[in-house]
C-alpha cells in the first residue's frame, strides 16, 4: 500500500501538496476561471497554479473547460470524485478556522 509505485500514494501527494489542498478548498463552492482561482489563493504563482491544476485534472479531481474566445477563458471545477476527496479537507479547514477564531475571541 505504501509502495512508491502505488497510484493512490501519488494522488495523496498531489492532494496534500502545498497548493493542491488550497485549490480543492477554493473550488468547493463555485467553479472558477483561472484568474479567479489565482486571486483566491494568495501567494500562488501562475506557474504553480497551472502545474497544480494540471496534476489534479489528470488525477480526475478537477475538470477543465476552455471557451474558444480571445484570449481563451478557462474554467475549473471539482468532479464528483474531487468533491468527495475535498470534503474532509474543507471540514478540516473549517474546524481549524473556527477554533482559531474562538481562541482569539475576547475572554479566551
Amino acid at each position: 500500500m505504501f509502495h512508491t509505485d502505488c497510484p493512490a500514494r501519488d494522488m495523496v501527494d498531489h492532494v496534500t501538496s502545498r497548493w493542491g489542498v488550497w485549490v480543492l478548498i477554493s473550488l468547493r463552492r463555485n467553479d472558477l476561471r483561472f484568474f479567479e482561482l489565482r486571486e483566491s489563493i494568495h501567494g500562488i504563482s501562475e506557474k504553480m497554479l497551472a502545474q497544480t491544476l494540471r496534476v489534479l485534472v489528470q488525477d480526475g479531481l478537477v475538470w477543465r473547460k476552455v471557451e474558444p474566445t480571445t484570449p481563451p477563458q478557462v474554467t475549473y471545477g471539482l468532479t464528483d470524485f474531487g468533491r468527495e476527496v475535498g470534503e474532509p479537507l474543507t471540514e478540516l479547514f473549517d474546524r481549524i478556522t473556527h477554533r482559531l477564531s474562538a481562541d482569539t475571541a475576547p475572554g479566551t
